[in-house]
């Protein structure tokens, strides 16, 4: 797999995380929805110079022009809900694109450090030959993204598979990148070091959903 970690380097995008970690900016729920979604328009970006291009005349008002256009067919696939917002801001920017929803959350057993990963709702184009861009904005124990994308396989084998993250732990990260096609590509902004005994990633910001949409009732 490709990791391509933004923290890294010094951007605008890191002005972003920090809003979204900070426990007084996260008061903002439309703040902190906004950034999720400027954090995948800029991703989206850095993406699109991987992918495929074709050479094509466009006519203005005095003549044509030779432009490198986006030849690639997208699906784009997000994990609700959390990944409402960063869905938007990949939509913004690869705005033909076909698009997939998936409903998967952690169901917690006796104990709240034991969980399964449930998949329950999906609609998804054909994927045959596409390319696949999966986002889900809070790459913690992995399991999501991998059962999310073994859910996505009846519907078709993708050319390419793109993840979009947000935050991720390195237990998170090194666990689907041994699930993953090896030409896969992630793309996130910031990668933690730890999880705590509850899967959450540490110092992360929380959770992304919650933050975004309200607390919801627990399984």
């Amino acid at each position: 797999m490709q990791i391509h970690d933004f923290s890294k380097e010094n951007s605008i995008l890191n002005s972003f995380i920090a809003e979204m970690r900070n426990v007084n900016v996260q008061k903002d729920p439309m703040r902190f929805r906004r950034n999720i979604e400027r954090t995948g328009e800029i991703l989206g970006y850095e993406l699109s110079k991987v992918l495929d291009y074709e050479t094509k005349a466009i006519t203005t008002p005095l003549g044509t022009c030779p432009s490198n256009l986006l030849s690639n067919d997208i699906v784009l696939c997000s994990v609700l809900r959390a990944g409402v917002p960063l869905h938007n801001g990949l939509l913004n920017y690869f705005d033909q694109s076909e698009n997939a929803f998936i409903s998967a959350y952690r169901h917690h057993k006796a104990h709240p450090e034991s969980f399964e990963i449930i998949v329950e709702y999906l609609a998804c184009p054909d994927l045959n030959n596409k390319t696949l861009i999966l986002a889900d904005p809070m790459l913690a124990t992995g399991q999501s993204m991998v059962a999310t994308f073994e859910a996505l396989k009846p519907f078709g084998t993708p050319k390419e598979v793109h993840l979009v993250s947000v935050i991720g732990a390195k237990e998170g990260v090194d666990y689907v990148s041994k699930h993953f096609p090896k030409n896969t590509h992630l793309w996130i902004a910031a990668i933690d070091s730890q999880l705590n005994s509850h899967g959450y990633i540490v110092p992360g910001l929380g959770d992304a959903g919650d933050l975004a949409f309200g607390q919801k009732l627990q399984n």
